[in-house]
């Protein structure tokens, strides 16, 4: 109890000796998590909407104009027992016909009363966990194999960018990440090193009188436990304001879960706390 008092009491010396290094270290720290938590926010918000696109996602195989429409249910049939696929959905030329009359506002073809040039398909309703280039090339290939399947169409540039992107914003989150991290550890450490030297003489002091080394440097590591935790938690309570004043007409803002908002508060504190130890550590020689 006694050495907590002194902790507690000498934890608040410091800020007090010292509240600009103190509001100083708190404001760039904040500033720092800040930009990560919008990186976070960003990324979530952009990977709902990419899921809500794939949703979205579907493929049209088109079938040779010799079957006959006879065969047409069973070869529904042969489709939809290959895996990954939930729905076959087919359409014949008239049907065909109306969507596009549909899509361009005019019957283009008026004059094939008698003969319709359109292909019949079929429209395939995929489930979520083939919703992927990858799958769908395997897929794609399967269907080819089938007998009176003469193409297959699907959204595989777009699929190939969307990857491609989410694979870049994890990369960048990794970087970011990284580079928070030892500049969190860079700027927390340098201000308690700068509190160590302004007290030098009290700590060489206390080391004559016996103190132990470590008992003079944990205060400055629960320093910077403390500097690191308010910043977190000041970062994301001016995301989370923000993103109750801010609404787009788009799309909605993905704010992570409170759990996950804990957790990465308390990180930042551990953080901190390691910075403060790479303050001190020749404090502990």
């Amino acid at each position: 109890m006694i050495r907590l008092r002194y902790y507690l009491r000498e934890i608040g010396r410091n800020l007090y000796r010292y509240p600009g290094t103190a509001v100083g270290s708190i404001l760039s720290l904040t500033l720092i998590f800040l930009l990560f938590d919008l990186f976070w926010v960003a990324a979530g918000t952009s990977n709902r909407m990419y899921q809500q696109l794939l949703t979205q996602v579907q493929m049209e195989i088109f079938v040779s104009d010799n079957l006959p429409d006879s065969v047409m249910t069973p070869l529904a049939g042969a489709i939809a027992d290959i895996p990954g696929i939930k729905d076959v959905r087919y359409v014949s030329r008239e049907d065909a016909r109306l969507e596009l009359t549909r899509l361009v506002g005019t019957d283009l073809l008026t004059e094939y009363d008698t003969l319709n040039p359109l292909p019949r398909s079929f429209i395939l309703d995929l489930d979520q966990s083939v919703k992927n280039l990858a799958s769908m090339e395997m897929l794609d290939q399967s269907l080819r194999q089938i007998s009176g399947v003469t193409d297959v169409s699907y959204s595989r540039d777009w699929l190939s960018k969307a990857e491609e992107t989410r694979s870049m914003v994890t990369r960048v989150g990794m970087i970011l990440g990284l580079i928070i991290l030892l500049t969190a550890v860079i700027n927390s450490g340098n201000n308690i090193r700068l509190m160590t030297r302004a007290r030098g003489g009290g700590y060489g002091q206390m080391l004559l009188l016996g103190a132990g080394r470590w008992f003079l440097a944990l205060p400055l590591m629960l320093e910077g436990f403390l500097l690191c935790l308010l910043s977190a938690v000041l970062s994301w309570g001016i995301v989370l304001f923000a993103g109750r004043k801010i609404a787009f007409s788009q799309f909605a803002i993905v704010m992570p879960p409170v759990g996950d908002i804990a957790l990465f508060c308390g990180a930042a504190a551990l953080l901190g706390f390691v910075s403060g130890y790479v303050g001190v550590r020749k404090l502990l020689r």
